[in-house]
């Protein structure tokens, strides 16, 4: 499958997905959003693929927002049809995977790249990023999620100073604010993330899938009804019976997915 405005490789069961529009800053146009999202969906249809980090081509962004030329012509309904496709087909399935998806964060992420970092599971910044939702600048505010998952991330107050101050915030205030959870210095940003994500795919994958569907229903109202019910069906599978053997057996667990 080739792309593009990304570059793709696979190493050791992780897809490594690389928005590669530098001369852009890694902007978000249409058809970036629309490979990120056939991007995501191939790695986590792959049965050799057990994790994902998206990450953004140079030292300079992640991902500087959208291509603010496409919103010129747009009207109400065409901003509607836009922000639909985008959550459904790129940040929910970003956010709903059953796999785990790192951001790695290596310069500016703002807009629009801010909001496909919010979307990962886990997010880890350089320590020269600088994030923020520039929106309002522009006489608008997030579409792609931004409103919804930054306030679930840092609180209410947070996000609306954010969203409505429209300033930037440096890698070590998000990772004050709980927006990021590591920074590191630039050139072992990845090396982070691959470690983080190695030592997730070393566990039951079955119920790393559980977990984040239970972790994703907090604050729906049936968040804990969910919970139990993911708990329940662990006890179905094989994996669970292997780690409940490996520990009492103590010896290390060979889980298959199973």
């Amino acid at each position: 499958m080739s792309f593009q405005n990304l570059n793709i490789q696979h190493q050791k069961g992780i897809c490594h997905i690389t928005i590669n529009r530098e001369s852009k800053l890694n902007a978000l146009n249409q058809l970036t959003l629309t490979e990120i999202g056939t991007a995501v969906k191939a790695a986590l249809a792959n049965s050799e693929v057990s994790g994902i980090i998206i990450t953004g081509a140079g030292a300079k962004a992640f991902a500087a927002g959208a291509d603010i030329a496409e919103f010129a012509q747009l009207d109400a309904e065409g901003g509607r049809l836009m922000a639909q496709n985008a959550q459904h087909n790129v940040f929910n399935a970003i956010e709903q995977a059953n796999k785990p998806i790192i951001a790695a964060i290596n310069g500016f992420a703002l807009g629009g790249g801010l909001e496909l970092a919010l979307a990962c599971h886990i997010r880890i910044a350089s320590a020269n990023a600088r994030l923020g939702l520039p929106e309002v600048t522009l006489g608008l505010i997030p579409g792609y999620g931004g409103t919804q998952r930054l306030t679930r991330l840092i609180g209410r107050g947070r996000a609306l100073e954010m969203i409505l101050t429209a300033d930037m915030i440096t890698a070590a205030q998000a990772l004050e604010l709980g927006l990021v959870n590591h920074v590191t210095a630039p050139d072992v940003l990845l090396t982070k993330a691959e470690e983080i994500l190695e030592k997730i795919m070393s566990r039951a994958p079955l119920a790393v899938a559980a977990a984040i569907r239970a972790v994703n229903a907090a604050g729906t109202g049936n968040g804990f009804d969910t919970e139990i019910s993911e708990f329940a069906a662990c006890f179905n599978t094989a994996d669970t019976r292997e780690g409940i053997s490996a520990f009492i057996d103590k010896r290390n667990p060979d889980f298959k997915g199973e």
